[in-house]
């Protein structure tokens, strides 16, 4: 009697354990994008009026408001890379923060890991640095503040940066400096890039596909807003001057070919 009971009771217990549960599966990245050990290069040459950017004071270079100038500096952020591939779907590169200084080549030769193999139409990208960065105290890499590319934890960072000199600045010295910053506001310093691609970038493990691009210097000062240096050549504080000289850089990129 006592072992049919015994019996009983271990068969309830038996049937009421719950099954076992399996762990939920990992999330796919954010952007949907696959693990990917393919890579694409951007190439970027720096260029005033179409001739090779030299930062010399005897190297000089034209407006379209007629002033001469010469650079002896030139920095900027490129930032949260975006490709468009042949679906028109937009893949996002986290992650991706450059700093690219014209007296560094090995900055203007920049490396985009882990893109997914493809074919793709064209890039997108940031110029400065974007507010939650902005935001999140000491970075490190291309976003430390030791590059003097950095203001303050309130004004945040300085998006891009040329200084140098020119015969009709309204500076004593003949100085022109402008440091374009800002992360938030009608007069923030950044802006989006969008550029198509003159061909297809076939991207894929087994060979390094080489984006060209140009960027012109002298773009700065002409195109929405035209800049004349005797008024305007001092520009290091967030106002609707240092908005009207990044109005002007968006434009300067052009992607002259591609190598696949």
């Amino acid at each position: 009697m006592r072992l049919s009971l015994f019996l009983m009771v271990l068969a309830v217990a038996v049937s009421c354990k719950k099954a076992a549960v399996a762990p939920p599966e990992d999330l796919p990245p954010l952007n949907g994008a696959p693990a990917s050990n393919a890579s694409l290069k951007l190439n970027i040459s720096h260029v005033g009026n179409g001739n090779p950017l030299v930062l010399d004071p005897a190297s000089t270079y034209t407006t379209t408001n007629g002033d001469t100038f010469s650079v002896k500096l030139f920095k900027y952020y490129l930032t949260n890379v975006k490709l468009t591939n042949l679906a028109g779907q937009v893949v996002t590169l986290p992650g991706t923060y450059f700093l690219v200084d014209e007296s560094d080549p090995q900055s203007k030769a920049i490396t985009l890991p882990n893109v997914p193999a493809g074919d793709y139409t064209g890039i997108s990208f940031l110029i400065g640095v974007d507010s939650a960065r902005n935001v999140s105290g000491a970075q490190t890499g291309a976003l430390d503040p030791a590059h003097g590319m950095f203001w303050t934890w309130n004004s945040g960072y300085i998006m891009a940066k040329i200084e140098g000199s020119s015969p009709q600045s309204g500076n004593s010295l003949g100085d022109i400096s402008f440091h374009i910053g800002g992360f938030s506001g009608v007069n923030k310093g950044i802006r989006t890039v969008t550029l198509p691609f003159p061909i297809n970038a076939h991207v894929h493990a087994e060979h390094q596909t080489q984006v060209n691009m140009t960027g012109d210097v002298a773009k700065w000062f002409s195109g929405v807003n035209t800049i004349d240096f005797a008024f305007t050549f001092d520009v290091t504080t967030i106002s609707s001057r240092s908005r009207s000289i990044a109005d002007n850089y968006a434009g300067m990129f052009t992607v002259t070919s591609v190598v696949n």
